[in-house]
């Protein structure tokens, strides 16, 4: 197996009650070395979100604070997870991400969605109701601009561009690979014929992980390509702890975070527009059935579960550590105590 990182930082915004020496990029400084860190202790790569008018300081500006994070590794290949097409400018995306690949020597894995949180199409006020064409329209864009070596020019119906040459070139050639994120078997499947990498949400359970892959390998196969498993990340939420009230805290603090979440991606309606946040079911149930927390040997037993129903990338999420010292203790116990055994077993398990 490999595995990555997936998660978001936060800058806290001053208050009046705050002392003058209040430092709001102590969050982000702490993520950056984080994954510093991530990448001396083994990790393949980091992918980060991107989230906007969220009022506790999510990572909106995903390709800078990735361009500072390239500038410190050398090897952590460097995700997005994901920028929201629909309201991105399709050209100046193109642009700073061609540069981020460039700098970096070619380690970005780009990650694109449509959105789901209502809260952020309306602050752009951009209609939920047109993400599937903005997006659509806004990667055909960014792909021409990818790979065309002379002047075009597009007419959408949201972007328009007259004989543009877009710079600079990206590194990896012809484009960095794409990563996007599905759920359900039909949008699975339109992600591999497409030929994308796939990404699959922290939430859902190792059943539908595994019918997920399925669908995503046959997909793939029908389009005459050969299936690769390093082609599908799957994100899980990790805490590494010996008490059992550790756990249950840990527990608590993820189900408050996605309760939280849920808010801003609901509509006035009280209707969610799909993404990572949508599955379903009893939401206890849920926390407990996807998220790898206790011991070593208990978080094993969720990754092994995980590799029976194909899984071979694993991107995991610290957010229920509470994050600080804390989450930085659980990463580098996660490192010694649980990733030798996935890891070491990939060649024998490749010769089979």
């Amino acid at each position: 197996m490999r595995f990555g990182l997936f998660g978001s930082a936060a800058a806290r915004r001053p208050t009046g009650n705050e002392p003058a020496e209040f430092d709001s990029s102590e969050g982000f400084r702490d993520f950056i070395e984080y994954n510093v860190e991530a990448e001396a202790l083994g990790f393949h790569g980091t992918f980060v979100v991107e989230h906007h008018f969220t009022g506790y300081g999510q990572v909106s500006a995903t390709i800078n604070l990735l361009t500072w994070l390239g500038a410190r590794t050398t090897t952590l290949r460097l995700g997005t997870a994901v920028m929201v097409l629909p309201w991105h400018n399709p050209v100046l995306l193109a642009e700073q991400a061609a540069t981020l690949d460039l700098l970096s020597g070619g380690r970005l894995d780009f990650g694109v969605g449509k959105g789901y949180r209502y809260n952020e199409f309306a602050g752009f006020c951009v209609d939920m109701d047109e993400a599937d064409a903005r997006f659509t329209e806004c990667l055909d864009v960014i792909m021409k601009a990818w790979t065309s070596d002379r002047p075009f020019s597009h007419r959408g119906k949201y972007w328009a561009f007259d004989d543009i040459v877009v710079e600079p070139p990206t590194a990896q050639h012809p484009h960095p690979p794409i990563w996007m994120g599905a759920g359900g078997e039909s949008s699975v499947r339109r992600v591999a014929e497409a030929g994308y990498n796939l990404l699959l949400g922290q939430y859902a359970q190792p059943a539908d992980v595994g019918r997920s892959i399925a669908a995503y390998k046959a997909g793939v196969e029908a389009s005459g390509r050969r299936f690769d498993p390093m082609q599908v990340g799957v994100t899980r939420a990790f805490f590494v702890c010996d008490t059992e009230s550790d756990k249950e805290a840990a527990l608590e603090r993820r189900l408050a975070n996605r309760v939280r979440q849920l808010k801003l991606a609901t509509r006035p309606d009280g209707t969610v527009h799909g993404g990572p946040d949508r599955a379903t079911g009893d939401p206890d149930a849920v926390n407990r059935g996807s998220a790898m927390y206790g011991t070593p040997d208990q978080i094993a037993e969720k990754l092994d579960e995980l590799r029976r129903v194909g899984v071979s990338y694993v991107l995991i999420n610290g957010g229920g550590s509470g994050g600080g010292a804390r989450g930085r203790v659980s990463l580098r116990r996660f490192a010694a105590e649980v990733m030798p055994d996935f890891v070491a077993e990939l060649p024998a398990r490749a010769a089979e």
